[in-house]
């Protein structure tokens, strides 16, 4: 029996389901770092919220106003460049949400510094009105709604956790914000969400109202008009650039963002 050996073959032309030399994993840093904005003076900033270093992110923000930067231009030049990072990789799944607060954290004290050295207030994206469900005491999702509200350049009205439906009726009437939030995490509080949108009807107002939590679905926020479900927190921000960027159109909303 003759035994032959491929002595010959070239071994680059055989496929390899991994590639040894080029399979690095790539840290949660140096995916930022690669996202991060060139300008010397905002970069640090942008580090600096990334990791969530409130220090460093007022640190970095008063080298950029001594070197003549407005205040309130830096709050969109820099705080949002640096939270622009953090959404972006969190969206990715390359960094988790625990991540994202302490971003959310470093960028608001960053806002308020910024604010603090200015003669004049930065204007906001748009105001919303957060809650949690009547009878329900569980405000984390809620708690990080506003959050990430904030950090995306909202004003937050947040009503708090047990909110009773006539207090949520009565703060958008007194708000006039551009869309509602609320959050149930007990299946048996979450059916406040469907009278507040009947006594919203009832007045006349058409407001997005974009709920979750742990005990809400997209086949039970469907059920009444102005629902729109969000699976995730971060859904919050998304909608409410939608809305600012083509309008309180809900069906254009749910077909965004609800899965089909």
């Amino acid at each position: 029996m003759e035994v032959r050996y491929l002595i010959d073959i070239d071994p680059s032309g055989i496929l390899v389901r991994y590639n040894v030399a080029l399979e690095k994993a790539m840290t949660p840093e140096d995916a930022a770092k690669e996202l991060y904005p060139t300008d010397k003076l905002i970069y640090p900033i942008a580090k600096a919220i990334f990791e969530g270093e409130e220090d460093d992110v007022v640190d970095g923000l008063k080298a950029a106003m001594k070197a003549g930067k407005d205040p309130i231009a830096l709050i969109d030049d820099a705080l949002m460049v640096g939270m622009g990072v953090v959404t972006k990789l969190y969206d990715e799944g390359v960094i988790f949400l625990p991540n994202v607060m302490m971003s959310a954290d470093a960028m608001l004290n960053g806002i308020e510094f910024c604010k603090e050295n200015s003669k004049t207030s930065p204007v906001t994206k748009g105001k919303v009105v957060c809650h949690v469900a009547e009878g329900d005491v569980h405000d984390i999702g809620k708690n990080i709604v506003a959050a990430l509200l904030r950090a995306a350049g909202y004003d937050v009205v947040d009503l708090g956790r047990d909110v009773p439906v006539d207090e949520v009726i009565a703060a958008v009437e007194k708000e006039s914000p551009m869309m509602l939030t609320g959050t149930a995490l007990m299946t048996t509080t979450m059916y406040a969400f469907k009278e507040i949108n009947d006594k919203l009807l009832e007045k006349g107002y058409r407001i997005p109202f974009a709920c979750g939590g742990g005990a809400v679905n997209q086949d039970f926020v469907s059920q009444y008009e102005l629902g729109v479900y969000g699976e995730a927190a971060a859904d919050a921000p998304k909608m409410a650039d939608f809305i600012k960027a083509h309008g309180d159109n809900i069906v254009k909303l749910r077909e965004t963002f609800h899965k089909h």
